[in-house]
C-alpha cells in the first residue's frame, strides 16, 4: 500500500503564500497574465484581453474607472466618518465642529467625502455623455444604458440623502427645498415627501431616514447594479474607436490587435487612479467643505438654494407651473433617456465621437443655440413675459404650463426638421443635435440658478449673489 504524500512544498511561509495566490507572480506570458486575471477578486471584473484600440485614453478619458475610484474613497471615508457622527439634531452638528478640531484628520476625511461624492455626480453625468457621443448604446447594450441612467440617478440619491447630515443652515434649507418638488407629485406627492421625511417637515426623523438611506440602503443598491452593469460591460463588449473615414483608431486598417489586459490596461488604470487619488487628496487638504450655521427652522436664508444638482429644475419652477417644472418635464426628458438606446441607430457612427464631421459640427450649433437662447429667454420670461397675468382667464396649470410646454416641444421639434433639412443630415445626427441642445440648456439653467440667482431669486450678476 503507498502512502498519499502531501504535495505541497517544505517550506511553511511557501505553502501559506501558495494558498493566497494560486498563479505565478509575475506571470511569464500571455497565459499565465490571462489566468492572474481570471482567477483574481477585483481583476476578474475585465476581460482577459482588450482590444488595443480601446486603451486609448481620449476614447474614454477614464470616466468609468474614476467613477469606481470614487465610490471606493466614499466607501473607505463613509465608514472612518460614521464612527464619529451622531445622527440627531442634537449631536450631528455639533460633531461636524468636532471633526474640524477634536479629531485626528478629521477635517480632511470629512473634506474628501464631500468632495469625491460631488465630484461622483459631475463624473457619471459625463460617463453618460462619452457613451452617448461615442455610440456605446446601441446593440446589444441597450439595457446597459438604462442601468447606467439608474445608476446616475442613484449617485443623485445618494449626494442628497447625504447633503442634510452636517445639520447646518445650508443642509437643511437645501432639503427643504429640494424634498418639496416631491408634493407636486399627483395624489402620491405629498404621502410619498411625507414618508421620506418622516413627517410634514424637515425633522428628527428625517435626519435618521436620510442616515439609513445614505449609509446602506442606497450604497448597496448602486454597488449591486454597479456590479450587474460592470458585468454586460464585459459580456457585451466595449466600443472600438473608429476615425471619420471609419477606420480602427489606433490601428492599421480595421484589423484589431487585442492585447492581455495585465499589464496594458491595468497599468494604466493603476498609475490613473494614483494621479487623480492625489489630485482629490490636494484639493481636499487647501478647500474644506462648507459648513454654515447651526439649523434653525424658524430662519429661512435669502434666497433659499436646493443643491447645486437640483439648482436646473429650481431654475424651472419659476418659469413653469410647479407641476410642469418639478414633474412633467423631468419626467420627460428621463423617458427619453430610457427610449434613446432603442431607435434607429447609424451602425457605422459607432465608436466615431459625434457619429460624423457633420455630427460634430451639428452638435456644436446645438450646443451654441442653447447657450444663447437659454439665457435669453429665461431674461424675457423674467421681464417681459407674464402669460397668467395676459390670460388671466385660464387656470395657471394651462396659461403657465400647458401652453409654454407646447411653445417649446414646438420650438424643439421646429429645430429637429430644420437642422435635418439644414444639414441633409440622417436621423442618428440630428437625435444627437437635439441631445446636445437639450443637456447645454440644461446645464446653463444649473448655472443660471446657482451664479445668478440672489435675494429673491431675483436674477443678478455673479459678484452680486456673493
Amino acid at each position: 500500500m503507498t502512502d498519499n504524500l502531501d504535495p505541497r512544498p517544505e517550506d511553511l511561509k511557501q505553502r501559506v503564500w501558495e494558498s493566497i495566490q494560486r498563479d505565478e507572480l509575475p506571470p511569464k506570458d500571455d497565459r499565465g497574465r490571462m489566468r492572474v486575471v481570471m482567477n483574481n477578486l477585483i481583476l476578474h471584473l475585465h476581460p482577459s484581453k482588450v482590444a488595443k484600440p480601446t486603451l486609448k485614453f481620449t476614447y474614454t478619458w477614464g470616466l468609468g474607472g474614476l467613477a469606481l475610484l470614487l465610490v471606493a474613497l466614499l466607501s473607505l471615508t463613509g465608514v472612518m466618518l460614521m464612527f464619529v457622527y451622531t445622527p440627531s439634531p442634537e449631536f450631528a452638528y455639533q460633531d461636524m465642529l468636532n471633526l474640524q478640531t477634536e479629531v485626528w484628520f478629521g477635517q480632511l476625511i470629512r473634506n474628501l467625502h464631500h468632495w469625491s461624492g460631488n465630484l461622483l455626480v459631475i463624473v457619471a453625468f459625463l460617463h453618460l455623455l462619452r457613451v452617448f457621443f461615442t455610440g456605446g448604446f446601441k446593440t446589444p447594450r441597450e439595457f446597459n444604458w438604462i442601468l447606467g441612467v439608474g445608476l446616475l440617478l442613484l449617485v443623485v440619491g445618494a449626494n442628497f440623502t447625504g447633503y442634510l447630515l452636517p445639520w447646518d443652515q445650508l443642509a437643511y434649507w437645501a432639503v427643504t427645498v429640494g424634498s418639496s418638488l416631491l408634493s407636486y407629485v399627483p395624489l402620491i406627492g405629498e404621502p410619498l415627501r411625507n414618508f421620506l421625511l418622516g413627517g410634514p417637515e424637515v425633522g428628527a426623523a428625517t435626519l435618521t431616514n436620510f442616515y439609513g438611506l445614505h449609509v446602506a440602503i442606497i450604497p448597496l443598491t448602486l454597488m449591486g447594479i454597479a456590479s450587474f452593469h460592470i458585468w454586460r460591460v464585459r459580456k457585451d463588449t466595449l466600443t472600438i474607436p473608429h476615425k471619420l473615414d471609419g477606420a480602427v483608431d489606433g490601428s492599421n486598417g480595421n484589423q484589431v490587435e487585442k492585447v492581455t489586459t495585465l499589464p496594458h490596461l491595468v497599468s494604466r488604470e493603476f498609475v490613473f487612479a494614483l494621479v487623480m487619488t492625489g489630485a482629490i487628496l490636494l484639493w481636499s487638504v487647501w478647500v474644506n467643505a462648507p459648513l454654515e450655521a447651526a439649523a434653525n427652522p424658524d430662519h429661512s436664508p435669502n434666497p433659499a438654494k436646493a443643491a447645486w444638482y437640483f439648482m436646473g429644475l429650481q431654475e424651472l419652477l419659476l418659469h413653469f407651473h410647479p407641476v410642469f417644472g418639478a414633474i412633467i418635464i423631468p419626467a420627460l426628458g428621463l423617458g427619453a433617456l430610457v427610449l434613446l438606446p432603442y431607435q434607429r441607430f447609424d451602425l457605422s457612427a459607432e465608436g466615431v465621437w459625434f457619429r460624423s464631421a457633420k455630427g460634430r459640427r451639428m452638435a456644436l450649433v446645438g450646443a451654441l443655440t442653447a447657450l444663447i437662447a437659454v439665457p435669453l429667454l429665461v431674461i424675457f420670461d423674467e421681464y417681459g413675459l407674464d402669460l397668467p397675468g395676459m390670460l388671466p382667464s385660464l387656470p395657471t396649470l394651462i396659461s403657465n404650463g400647458w401652453i409654454p410646454l407646447a411653445a417649446l416641444l414646438l420650438l424643439v421639434i421646429g429645430y429637429y426638421d430644420g437642422m435635418k433639412r439644414l444639414f441633409k443630415a440622417t436621423a442618428c445626427e440630428t437625435r444627437q443635435s437635439v441631445f446636445v441642445l437639450l443637456v447645454v440648456s440644461f446645464i446653463v439653467l444649473t448655472v443660471i440658478g446657482v451664479a445668478f440667482r440672489g435675494e429673491g431669486m431675483a436674477l443678478m450678476l455673479p459678484w452680486e449673489v456673493l
